[in-house]
């Protein structure tokens, strides 16, 4: 079963129906979902006691023995539905959390779920005293008079501390290796969105790599890199990065923070949203409003719709309507992948300047070495040098003419 308050009927409608994906993403059945129209929860049992009762009956009838509740919920209303209802409840951030944690594989996603999970139970450890009692054994030494809760709260405290150090330890490898490719001059493409948009999948066929791909709701948690070659000889950069979602956990954004603001140090961002969504225009702000908070809104920016293999003609041509100047594709069928690179060649391109060098013929070699950071435009061989025409970022072009011109 499914819970809900709000207001707005449809918006109600479309997180429920995104809640029941979440759901089912962990092999949940949803029966049956319930809706109070009101403008807060009840700050004590999160739904009225009407409804709370109605729910009660719904559960006995259906046979359910799980409760969703598509918010973040207080311990308090967490305890009171549960000792109410006779069945789990779960919120939102539960939800998530369980879905990260059966989907994280690397070192680093593993320490950033757990981290998650410890400052979302840090705040609830109030009011658990019988439970916390059960679960005491083994946390540590309590000092004289020193109350478990107290310890046990000492101890997320330090786990928490020794994540952070961690975490900050990763980062800072990862801080290197940017060092190493903004020093190599690599272009780097981040392909962000909604979570299922097709990310993978279309990392997968630009770069025509081995890349995991799932149909379910956060199967990426871990940024994907891989090296692409561009038709005028440059290679880049493209990754692939965790998905976003409307009403994204705070404890999930901090643990996560590091992986997400990895975007903010792109050339390009391609912006994929799903055109089957009937809700993609809700997702597409969800998105926004993430890269405004990491602090990549400012960066050239790519929208694509992806799936178009899925949607009717007419769907198609209200979307071009609206979004000009987007790009139309379908990943999984390689349709319209080479108008999306000619795309981020040109506007890659707008951070180059272009410039007619004088070289020696025996230094040409040096610029043919070079090819994957910068593109030769046109070559004229006199007889002891060449005219030769190329484009590049400015540090790119500094450097290139002091090796090879006179």
């Amino acid at each position: 079963m499914i819970v809900a308050v709000g207001r707005d009927e449809e918006k109600i409608r479309e997180s429920l129906e995104e809640m029941k994906g979440l759901c089912e993403t962990l092999r949940v059945d949803v029966v049956e979902w319930l809706w109070q129209k009101r403008t807060k929860p009840d700050p004590t049992t999160y739904l009225g006691k009407g409804k709370l009762e109605k729910l009660k009956e719904m559960i006995e009838f259906c046979e359910a023995d799980l409760v969703v509740v598509d918010d973040e919920i207080s311990p308090v209303q967490s305890k009171n539905m549960r000792e109410f209802l006779d069945v789990e409840v779960l919120d939102r951030t539960q939800v998530i959390l369980e879905i990260f944690a059966r989907h994280a594989t690397s070192e680093e996603g593993k320490l950033q779920v757990e981290m998650a999970s410890l400052l979302y139970e840090l705040p609830r450890l109030v009011g658990k005293g019988e439970e916390l009692s059960r679960l005491g054994g083994g946390i540590g030494t309590r000092g004289p008079g020193e109350p478990l809760l107290e310890v046990l709260r000492r101890h997320i405290k330090n786990r928490i501390s020794q994540l952070k150090r961690k975490l900050k330890e990763i980062e800072h490898e990862r801080a290197v290796q940017r060092k190493q490719r903004l020093e190599k001059k690599i272009p780097h493409v981040s392909i962000v969105g909604y979570t299922n948009a097709g990310k993978s999948t279309l990392l997968k066929a630009l770069t025509e790599s081995d890349v995991y791909i799932a149909d379910k709701l956060f199967a990426t948690l871990e940024p994907v890199t891989r090296r692409l070659k561009l038709r005028n000889g440059r290679v880049i950069l493209v990754s692939d990065t965790v998905g976003f979602i409307r009403k994204l956990p705070h404890t999930i954004v901090s643990a996560f923070k590091a992986t997400l603001e990895e975007i903010k140090f792109s050339d390009v961002i391609v912006h994929l949203l799903d055109a089957s969504d009937p809700y993609v225009e809700e997702k597409k702000t969800a998105s926004e409003k993430v890269l405004e908070e990491i602090g990549a809104d400012r960066i050239p920016r790519i929208l694509v719709f992806n799936k178009i293999d899925l949607c009717p003609e007419e769907r198609l041509r209200v979307l071009n309507q609206k979004y000009p100047d987007a790009l139309f594709v379908s990943a999984l069928k390689r349709e319209g992948l080479e108008t999306l690179l000619e795309k981020i060649e040109k506007v890659l391109a707008r951070k180059e300047i272009q410039e007619t060098l004088k070289v020696p013929v025996e230094k040409i070699g040096q610029i043919y070495a070079l090819r994957d950071k910068l593109e030769i435009l046109s070559e004229d061989y006199k007889d002891d040098y060449v005219l030769i025409t190329v484009k590049a970022d400015r540090k790119t072009l500094e450097m290139v003419k002091g090796k090879v011109t006179d």
